[in-house]
């Protein structure tokens, strides 16, 4: 069988995602061993608009179990006998003596049945939601009132839990779960009912929501490098960059912009700084190398004029970041003028 397991939530942090996905994949994978539930592969990753884990193989039921507990003297206190039976949850009766070198000592054999899968899923879930670690967490609504409300990086919104075709009932933070998802915000923002695990990342995309971090990433690099080739340009590698873009989108769409050549009197680095910090653009350099007055920009949506509106409102935006930049350049260039590198240690006082 095949489960899939998806925590919704408003948009989680890009830098947050995959350490999110690395964590989802090991709490599940321990607690199924801890509950003695076999599985094949298991496949988390993340949007930035859900946490996502599917398990191929789980086995319909745990196995059953027999453990054999040693337990006190034939002979010891009743007291003692009492708390081991306590312990094991057995009568007097049901327990084994047997001949050891230090006389008669009392055994319990313990035999734990099978669970099925769905029972042992909606025990996991709620116990993974609640102990999952964020670095930075939120109280919202109107339990948010109490310090002991429940916390998720961003609100969540959402549980959908499917073994094949069959939902996991279970609930964690008032949260119950079920199989109603969300596609992309604008190409699809009604309820995605999931059909099973097998169609969810298929039912995503039709959603223009493409669920692995890595295809977005792939998307984002191939796109904008051959943006770039198309305007005689070279795109500045950054997969930091690219990984953070990912991360901000659920249907990437790298945008070729421009900005005015009188801005490249800046130092090449200010302006690369102020496009990847702030704007998250790509750089891009010419034949010589010497940086370009161009950049990619990665929207969230395929627009139905093909972007152009997306890029003069980036267009417009970098400007007034590279204006400013100017300014305190040229604010800085002055000081040196006027006194010297040293001008600026008084700055240092107050640090």
């Amino acid at each position: 069988m095949k489960f899939l397991f998806e925590l919704q939530s408003e948009e989680i942090p890009a830098r947050m995602q995959a350490a999110a996905a690395e964590q989802l994949h090991t709490r599940f994978v321990d607690a199924l061993k801890a509950a003695g539930l076999a599985h094949g592969a298991v496949t988390a990753d993340a949007t930035p608009r859900r946490l996502w884990l599917i398990a191929d193989d789980v086995a319909a039921a745990s196995e059953g179990s027999a453990e054999e507990v040693k337990g006190p003297a034939a002979s010891a206190p009743a007291q003692a006998i009492e708390g081991f039976l306590k312990k094991t949850g057995l009568t007097r009766d049901q327990l084994e003596e047997r001949e050891t070198p230090k006389g008669i000592v009392l055994f319990a054999l313990l035999r734990r049945e099978g669970r099925t899968a769905s029972e042992i899923l909606a025990e996991v879930i709620p116990q993974i939601i609640r102990d999952f670690a964020w670095p930075k967490s939120m109280r919202w609504g109107a339990a948010s009132q109490s310090t002991a409300a429940p916390r998720w990086v961003r609100p969540l919104t959402g549980i959908v839990a499917l073994l094949d075709g069959d939902e996991v009932a279970c609930e964690a933070h008032g949260i119950t779960s079920g199989r109603d998802t969300r596609g992309h915000r604008v190409h699809a923002p009604g309820v995605l009912t999931i059909t099973s695990a097998a169609t969810y990342l298929d039912q995503l995309r039709a959603a223009h929501v493409l669920a692995s971090s890595a295809e977005r990433r792939q998307i984002i690099a191939t796109r904008a490098a051959e943006l770039a080739a198309g305007a005689g340009l070279s795109l500045i590698p950054d997969d930091g960059l690219v990984a953070e873009n990912a991360g901000l989108t659920e249907w990437p769409v790298p945008l070729l912009g421009r900005f005015d050549p009188d801005f490249l009197s800046v130092p090449r680095e200010v302006i690369v700084l102020t496009m990847r910090t702030n704007q998250k653009y790509f750089a891009l350099s010419g034949a010589d190398g010497a940086l370009a007055p161009a950049f990619i920009c990665v929207a969230n949506l395929d627009a139905t004029d093909g972007g152009a509106a997306i890029t003069h409102g980036n267009q417009r935006v970098l400007s007034a970041r590279l204006s400013d930049a100017r300014f305190f350049w040229e604010q800085d260039l002055a000081t040196v003028r006027a006194g010297g590198l040293e001008a600026f240690l008084p700055n240092l006082n107050d640090i």
